[in-house]
């Protein structure tokens, strides 16, 4: 089927890879530590893997959840629900308690496929919890209660289906606030998903099968390195290098060696890049670089000039969200113009900054960002008190605040649930942040609100430090007076607390509401 097929008709109906395996059936698909995949083999295992889906009795529209690694097996399962109408749900392996047994169960998952290697406790127990599953399949080893995942496609034809059925995928929040939400959307028809248009990141981020290559350094279950470094890339026929945990050498050693042309990073991983040596830095040959997508989370003015100034203007950065909406993206250049925008939404794009009671403010004035809902509008899945509480009309919220200046250009100041109040005047934590970050003790930082009786809140800065920093009082007074050196001293920290790691989920979020529990345990404030 796939050689009757053009690329958008191949795109209308999930059949891109049997479309690339048709023109390139040699070419690297996937390369990681679990195993390499061409394109030609990467299609017959999605075609087997359909057609043990389908003998478990699925039909379009059910559920498949997977938690798997940065491995082969993870893109064979998500383009095979592609195929085959299934909506997917990459699950975080890094979950703790039960949240991942709760995503597989509130999913509606009637296929769970896991991952041997991946450190979640009792994966068992929630096979034996969860009910509704059909079939449970193991990767990489045995795990008690699954069937093999191998062994179950042996024996299966390879050929292309004859009746492929575009599916989709719902994610879940990262369950900062509360338990993971998934942002349901419906599935579209073959005809609709053909016609969708090119987004402002695939026309920037235009490949070339036959020359580029795409290194996924972040899981593949979070939104931004599946739709920029799994989807994107193998949709255009462009393999895909996994990282299986981040280490910044050897994301060098695998640009160098796999002459990577495109990635997706976050701020923290850029803070890791910079600490390496420059005689370490300078053995990697990193001209092959085109585009160095960054967003997620903040990233410091000066950690991202520095970038600038190593690589070249290939640092590109976006502002958007797994709900939709958003749009907004800048370049190296326009950055270099404008330092620490997150850049502009597109002519077309309906967005406002909005005050607390849902009215537009002026220019330069922070308020709640808000974004014109898509047509095909998200809902939090079984959800509906949080869907009606995210939307204003027909704009949704994350409850990020911003300001937007005369040209346009978009500066995140931080979430509205993250503001300090300070003696009636609002503090946004990340400034704060990135100004502590500039010292060269400091690895890592967290500015949070903790109580104050007269003020209401004042800022203490959880500090993470480089090696070789003695942690003591002395270097507290330090780190208060560098930041007064920058900012009004009301936005500087009262106090400073030294910890050994701060929590930062894999998208490189900081975890605040988790640092400030202890500190307003038993007191009245939000968090």
């Amino acid at each position: 089927m796939s050689a009757q097929l053009t690329l958008e008709q191949a795109k209308g109906c999930g059949m891109n890879i049997a479309y690339h395996a048709a023109q390139r059936p040699a070419q690297m698909a996937v390369s990681s530590r679990y195993g390499d995949r061409t394109f030609a083999e990467l299609n017959n295992r999605i075609n087997q893997l359909v057609r043990v889906l389908r003998g478990a009795g699925l039909k379009p529209d059910d559920g498949v959840a997977m938690l798997l690694r940065n491995r082969p097996e993870f893109v064979e399962v998500y383009f095979a629900c592609q195929r085959a109408g299934l909506r997917v749900t990459p699950i975080n392996w890094h979950l703790t308690g039960d949240n991942a047994a709760y995503v597989v169960g509130n999913c509606e998952a009637c296929v769970f496929i896991a991952d041997s290697h991946c450190a979640v406790p009792a994966l068992e127990a929630l096979r034996s919890n969860c009910k509704q599953l059909v079939l449970a399949l193991a990767v990489g080893g045995a795990i008690e209660g699954f069937e093999d995942y191998e062994q179950l496609l042996l024996g299966q034809p390879t050929a292309d289906i004859d009746d492929p059925v575009v599916g989709s995928q719902m994610l879940y929040t990262s369950g900062t606030t509360g338990r993971p939400k998934g942002v349901y959307r419906p599935r579209v028809s073959a005809e609709v998903a053909s016609n969708i248009p090119a987004s402002q990141f695939e026309l920037d981020a235009a490949m070339n099968p036959e020359s580029d290559c795409s290194l996924c350094a972040g899981p593949a279950y979070h939104a931004a390195p599946l739709a920029f470094n799994v989807v994107l890339a193998l949709n255009n026929g462009v393999g895909v290098v996994f990282m299986d945990q981040w280490d910044a050498r050897e994301a060098l050693v695998l640009i160098d060696r796999h002459r990577v042309s495109h990635t997706h990073m976050v701020a923290t991983m850029f803070h890791r890049l910079l600490a390496l040596d420059e005689t370490i830095r300078s053995q990697y040959d990193l001209s092959s670089l085109r585009y160095l997508l960054h967003g997620a989370a903040p990233c410091p003015v000066h950690v991202k000039q520095r970038m600038i100034e190593w690589l070249g203007p290939v640092v590109y950065e976006y502002y958007a969200a797994t709900e939709g909406g958003g749009g907004f993206n800048i370049n190296s250049q326009q950055w270099l113009a404008h330092p620490g925008s997150v850049g502009k939404a597109p002519a077309t794009a309906d967005n406002k900054v909005c005050d607390d009671d849902g009215r537009e403010v002026a220019v330069g004035v922070v308020g709640t960002l808000y974004f014109k809902a898509p047509p095909l509008r998200f809902e939090y899945f079984k959800d509906s008190d949080k869907t009606a509480g995210s939307y204003l009309g027909d704009y949704f919220t994350l409850g990020d605040m911003g300001y937007v200046d005369a040209e346009g250009y978009l500066f995140l100041t931080g979430r509205s649930a993250e503001t300090i109040i300070s003696g009636g005047v609002n503090i946004y934590p990340q400034e704060t942040d990135d100004a502590l970050l500039k010292h060269p003790a400091v690895a890592d930082v967290c500015s949070i609100g903790v109580p104050n009786d007269e003020w209401g809140e004042e800022i203490k800065s959880l500090v993470q430090l480089h090696e070789g920093h003695v942690a003591d009082e002395h270097l507290a007074v330090e780190l208060i007076g560098f930041v007064r050196s920058q900012l009004a001293s009301f936005k500087s920290p009262k106090t400073i607390d030294f910890v050994e790691l701060l929590p930062r989920l894999p998208s490189g979020k900081i975890q605040r509401k988790l640092l400030r529990e202890p500190f307003w345990a038993g007191r009245d404030r939000q968090i």
